[in-house]
């Protein structure tokens, strides 16, 4: 299937917010899925990816509680609150690089990486486990591809983006993937009450003779 990235935009925000995050971490999760589909990556399948793990039911157990060293929970970190930690905290790159261990579905860090890089005015890379990603904010290059799970992520100033991936203008997702996100955005549409069914019904009741 071919969706435009409008429509990835809209859909995993509500997806998001079906799955129960805040309307602003579902407003980042969407604006970090469509950043990963133009760089070419499956951000439908990562969103898809997370929301299954439910990790809203207990959003304290995936936050990393102390940001003065490396950034650690007892459970796996969600990298949308990461990740908008990781916004909010670009400048400490200045200083030093970020430490985050056990992160669930890390490739969503990625488009939180870029806010940074184009705060800075800088390429900013992340060591993954296996691999390795740098961008420059608008363009992004991979020596291998993301895990769905990092046990290490270190983010720092500095590399280069050599070979990026080409821009896309619209996204491919993978039907199951696409459907899991609209399962999770179904959830945020109200269900019918008794008067709503009845004016969708229109006049079907009436009696206008």
């Amino acid at each position: 299937m071919n969706v435009s990235l409008n429509e990835v935009e809209a859909t995993a925000k509500r997806a998001a917010r079906g799955a129960g995050y805040s309307w602003g971490l579902a407003e980042e999760a969407a604006k970090a899925t469509r950043w990963l589909c133009a760089q070419g990556q499956n951000g439908t399948r990562a969103l898809a990816q997370l929301l299954q793990l439910e990790l809203t039911r207990a959003p304290a157990q995936h936050t990393p509680p102390n940001l003065s060293s490396e950034w650690q929970s007892d459970d796996q970190l969600c990298p949308l609150a990461t990740g908008a930690l990781l916004s909010d905290c670009a400048l400490r790159l200045n200083s030093s690089p970020i430490e985050i261990r056990n992160v669930a579905v890390p490739e969503l860090l990625l488009p939180f990486a870029a806010n940074a890089a184009r705060l800075l005015k800088t390429c900013v890379s992340l060591e993954y486990d296996q691999a390795v990603a740098e961008t420059d904010g608008y363009d992004l290059s991979l020596t291998a591809l993301i895990p769905n799970h990092a046990h290490q992520v270190l983010v720092r100033l500095g590399g280069q983006v050599n070979t990026p991936a080409p821009h896309r203008t619209r996204a491919d997702p993978d039907p199951s993937d696409w459907d899991i996100l609209n399962q999770f955005a179904h959830r945020t549409y109200a269900p019918a009450t008794e008067e709503s069914r009845l004016l969708g019904a229109g006049a079907g009741l009436s009696d206008n003779d």
